[in-house]
């Protein structure tokens, strides 16, 4: 894989200077300002995509090319849980007792930094918390005609939009309104039945468990009837759990906000 910072086509074929359409590009991929308090702007499809409702790549946490498999035996920064030679917090989980107390990905060991360039990273674990919390999810089995299921991201208005969602009432949005898209791929349960699920890494280690980082969760399983509240978003939909940084998962880039 290239790791040039030339631009490359965007997630959307152009960029939309419409002030209404709160789009934009940074070098050679889309934006989108969903209104956050951070100022956050998160893109408009994964790193390894080209639209939307793409998968792209899998990567391991902290690794920046893709490989066949992902596993402890070819990890770049450690060979076990308990052999870390980078980003560990405790002596117990480093190699030879390593430590260098980092919790957050260097820009060369960032996915989003590196195949995109610019001003786009990995979103930290405090940017997908507040995805989680100042946004409405809506489950979609087909978006935009694509046959793709997963979640459509809106910001809430305000926040008596907020309080009335969690009394049962759906705001109204359609796609023309500033959102983002994550696929969630198909796959098999042990029990045999057909689901929808993926994983989206942050930039943040798991600090009292160093052979994890924090991601996204999403799943159809957890949609229930679209009326879960911000919380059930962050503890079911959008969980923030921790999983070994061996394993291959999706990355969805920011720019982050200046507040």
């Amino acid at each position: 894989m290239s790791l040039s910072f030339v631009a490359f086509a965007s997630c959307e074929d152009k960029e939309n200077s419409s002030s209404e359409s709160r789009t934009g590009i940074e070098n050679g991929y889309e934006w989108v300002d969903l209104g956050l308090p951070s100022g956050t702007l998160w893109a408009t499809c994964n790193v390894g995509a080209s639209k939307p409702y793409e998968y792209g790549n899998n990567y391991a946490w902290g690794e920046v090319t893709t490989k066949e498999t992902y596993n402890w035996s070819n990890y770049k920064y450690g060979s076990g849980y308990d052999e870390l030679t980078k980003y560990c917090t405790k002596s117990s989980y480093g190699k030879n007792s390593f430590t260098d107390n980092k919790t957050t990905l260097e820009l060369s060991d960032d996915a989003a930094y590196i195949n995109w360039g610019g001003k786009w990273r990995m979103p930290t674990n405090e940017q997908i918390y507040e995805l989680g919390h100042e946004c409405y999810w809506e489950w979609t089995a087909n978006y935009n005609g694509t046959n793709v299921a997963g979640f459509i991201v809106y910001k809430f208005k305000n926040e008596k939009e907020k309080m009335n969602w969690l009394l049962g009432k759906l705001p109204s949005r359609t796609l023309s309104d500033p959102h983002i898209f994550l696929p969630a791929s198909p796959c098999v349960s042990i029990y045999g039945e057909l689901h929808y699920a993926d994983i989206y890494w942050s930039s943040t280690l798991v600090e009292h468990y160093p052979e994890c980082a924090y991601y996204i969760y999403i799943n159809s399983s957890a949609k229930s009837d679209g009326l879960a509240g911000p919380d059930d978003h962050v503890r079911r939909w959008v969980s923030r759990y921790e999983n070994s940084r061996c394993d291959g998962y999706r990355v969805r880039a920011v720019i982050p906000g200046k507040k």
